[in-house]
């Protein structure tokens, strides 16, 4: 038990509420999550910004607002549209040996701002309703990903896990474990924010810590570091290729691989996770203080008991003599049993020569493969086969229909966030529809290449740019395509490797993932914050990750200045300087 914090004054809504003792910082997070959750409700938000964006299109239209940049534009050749890292738009996928041997075009387009309430602007608005809503892959990606973990979390399999690995991983690094797999799971793209951060919340609760700094370390693990991983990932082949097309404008016989990074990556996501189970232990779960539950049930929420909340060593003592349920041990078998057969049959699927989960073309398992394409699917499959085989085991599920059941329960809590991902996902496309992104995006690149400093400082500025761009456009593509050809020939002129240019990228791209309010998932980590914090709002998750955008950003940039400095390589023969 690592909870030593003070427990003098606590919030009945299951927090700690503000004491005099606190200090400047933590006062000003407290205001920041007080105006935070002041404001409407989301769904209000984002009807409120569908329109803003409407009526600032028409103003910046009339005043002829527009950017003329440099596109490469790669030869025709087979594609298909993928959802890649929490996009919300579909991002153009292929084959990278189709690239080989071809040669690119460069082109200046000029991108001028798309009045909505023009004519063509009008007919969008009414034409594409239905149409962006049906495009918005995060409502079926949340769907299909949470089958599996309904039904495991219905027949008590999730709980059990949590039991087991609070049983078994040491007190001192059960933060740093949920934070760096955390890390390693952007290989699935969208499964870390579904799966993990609820899941760390109830593994806090479960050890007498504070729910809410489980599910802040958790998102952090997600998203803060979400461009690098220990793993060769599907996003690192996306941005390799928009890398080498940029690289082409200043060198063509120049490219880098999907390795051009693996050393600087690997390094960043051990520092990265060590820096936010720091601040996870040091800031987060002081400011929060012990966790005391909200009243539930019938009872008044001014009730008895400090305005309903439990008694804090109440709880904990409930906690620590909670009885492993009947059959739980049997469960786990059956669901390890389930999990090894589900992993075998998906392994020989993938291994085997002409396996249907390799790429037909190359024969590649991990390069634009259907493995990689599957993998949300897969994980659903796993805790499907294993929560149904705990179930079992278990004796807690009997039938198919308690399996239908469990999703239809699981469907039915999701109904809110459906009908606010309704309205993002408008905000979204008339958003992109108005062109605003792009000239925003190269109306700060310009800004930074007329800078005449020198190339580490412009590579700090680059990042800054990126981060600030990242709190508008939260995908990692559609920047790097923007950035790409404008600031990868500007640094090789100025002998800083294309591979150094990508690794600033990769830091600029992730930490102000936690704080931007565009982030696709953050109604559904709200949802879950309010699980244990019933006023918990926009606001109070915002305030939660500012210290952790802003500690990571600085350490990270150190990190990246002195790796930068020493000249240590950002991959296997990929030097950082020229």
């Amino acid at each position: 038990m690592s909870d030593t914090t003070d427990t003098s004054d606590t919030d009945p809504a299951g927090g700690a509420a503000p004491s005099e003792g606190r200090g400047g910082l933590q006062k000003l997070l407290d205001r920041i999550e007080t105006l935070g959750n002041k404001v409407p409700h989301p769904a209000i938000i984002f009807l409120g910004l569908c329109v803003l964006v409407v009526v600032l299109s028409a103003v910046l239209a009339a005043f002829d607002v527009g950017v003329t940049y440099d596109v490469v534009e790669p030869p025709p050749i087979e594609a298909h549209e993928e959802y890649v890292g929490g996009s919300v738009q579909p991002e153009t996928v292929a084959n990278p040996d189709a690239y080989l041997d071809e040669d690119v075009e460069v082109h200046q387009e000029t991108t001028e701002i798309e009045s909505l309430l023009s004519k063509d602007g009008i007919g969008f608005i009414f034409s594409s309703f239905v149409d962006n809503f049906a495009g918005f892959s995060v409502v079926a990606v949340v769907f299909v990903a949470m089958i599996g973990v309904g039904v495991a979390e219905e027949a008590g399999m999730m709980a059990a896990l949590i039991r087991k690995l609070v049983a078994t991983a040491p007190p001192a690094t059960l933060t740093f474990i949920i934070v760096f797999v955390g890390g390693l799971s952007s290989v699935a793209t969208d499964a870390g924010y579904l799966i993990l951060i609820p899941l760390a919340a109830a593994a806090f609760l479960s050890v007498g810590r504070h729910p809410l700094a489980g599910l802040a370390a958790a998102y952090a693990g997600v998203s803060a570091g979400f461009a690098v991983n220990v793993l060769l990932t599907p996003l690192d082949g996306l941005l390799t290729e928009v890398t080498n097309e940029a690289i082409a404008l200043a060198d063509p016989s120049m490219s880098i691989d999907l390795t051009a990074n693996l050393w600087f990556a690997i390094a960043s996501t051990v520092f990265v996770a060590l820096i936010i189970t720091v601040i996870a232990q040091r800031i987060t779960e002081p400011a929060l203080g012990r966790y005391v539950p909200a009243a539930v049930g019938g009872g008044d929420a001014e009730g008895a008991g400090g305005a309903g909340g439990a008694d804090p060593e109440a709880a904990g003592a409930g906690e620590d003599e909670e009885e492993v349920p009947v059959g739980e041990g049997r469960g786990l078998r059956f669901a390890t049993w389930g999990l090894l057969a589900t992993v075998a049959v998906v392994t020989l699927l993938t291994v085997l020569p002409d396996a249907p989960l390799r790429n037909p073309d190359t024969g590649s398992i991990f390069n634009n493969s259907p493995l990689m394409d599957s993998l949300i699917f897969i994980i659903t499959l796993l805790f499907l086969v294993a929560g149904i085989c705990f179930g079992i085991g278990a004796k807690t599920i009997g039938s198919s229909v308690d399996v239908i059941n469990a999703i239809t329960k699981t469907f039915a809590g999701l109904s809110g966030l459906v009908f606010l991902l309704l309205l993002i996902s408008q905000f979204i496309a008339y958003f992109n529809f108005s062109h605003m992104p792009t000239v925003a995006a190269v109306k700060m690149a310009d800004f930074l290449e007329a800078r005449d400093v020198g190339a580490l400082w412009l590579l700090m500025g680059f990042i800054i740019a990126i981060v600030i761009l990242d709190v508008i456009i939260p995908g990692s593509l559609p920047k790097w395509a923007i950035f790409a050809p404008i600031f990868v020939p500007l640094f090789i002129r100025l002998d800083v490797a294309p591979q150094t240019v990508l690794a600033a990228y990769r830091l600029g791209d992730s930490p102000a993932n936690v704080v931007t309010p565009l982030m696709v998932y953050l109604p559904f980590i709200v949802l879950v914050a309010q699980r244990y914090k019933p006023d918990a709002g926009i606001g109070t998750i915002i305030s939660l990750m500012i210290p952790y955008t802003v500690i990571v950003l600085v350490a990270w940039m150190a990190f990246f200045v002195v790796w930068y400095l020493i000249g240590i390589p950002m991959g296997p023969g990929y030097p950082a300087h020229l």
